[in-house]
């Protein structure tokens, strides 16, 4: 990472953004809550470092074409905004043969998703052609798309997929987010996913 420019998409309180300053890359974070931003800033002051943090949406990032090397985003702006927007919108960002990663939840996690317990079923529960948007009982938003649909986006929009890492978690392991049932679940079926993409050249 050592001076890369580097875009957090959906960054929160920018802690991979801070890591990454720490290996030497020139980070930017980017969110559309000032109330996030705001406690990057505090974050950033106590950790004694310095790096942009931009209030925008990742459907219209506000900064240049070909800006960086990397644009990543954990759990970030590609599950919580329209994915047909969002993708373009970083390959704008990204010079070629720059790297664009992200993580997010699995297509089948979504199929099997429990509304009534808030977990996962061995039962398929909601079809998977079709999948988009789905608004959650607490009223977020969030987005997803069948597998092949994501890689028609990724090559309409110049990315190449060089890796789907579909976690699962080691025997033993223990998540302050999942309970022991959905992690023994996760060690079965895919519910996590991590996509690495490669602007063409």
């Amino acid at each position: 990472m050592e001076g890369l420019d580097v875009l957090e998409l959906g960054c929160g309180a920018a802690e991979w953004s801070r890591s990454l300053a720490d290996r030497g890359a020139r980070p930017t974070g980017l969110d559309n809550s000032a109330a996030r931003l705001e406690r990057a800033r505090e974050e950033n002051e106590r950790a004694g470092l310095e790096f942009p943090l931009v209030q925008g949406p990742a459907e219209s990032v506000p900064l240049p074409d070909g800006s960086f090397d990397v644009v990543f985003c954990d759990w970030g702006a590609t599950n919580f905004a329209d994915p047909h927007a969002v993708v373009p919108e970083v390959a704008r960002l990204l010079r070629a043969g720059s790297l664009f990663a992200f993580s997010g939840a699995t297509p089948l996690s979504w199929c099997v998703y429990d509304e009534g317990s808030d977990s996962f079923d061995e039962r398929l529960r909601v079809d998977y052609f079709g999948m988009h948007r789905w608004e959650t009982p607490e009223g977020a938003v969030e987005f997803n798309l069948p597998m092949g649909e994501w890689i028609r986006l990724f090559r309409r929009n110049g990315l190449q997929v060089e890796d789907l890492i579909e976690v699962r978690p080691p025997e033993g392991a223990e998540s302050p987010y999942r309970s022991p049932k959905e992690t023994a679940f996760s060690r079965r079926w895919p519910t996590e996913q991590i996509w690495r993409l490669r602007k063409g050249r």
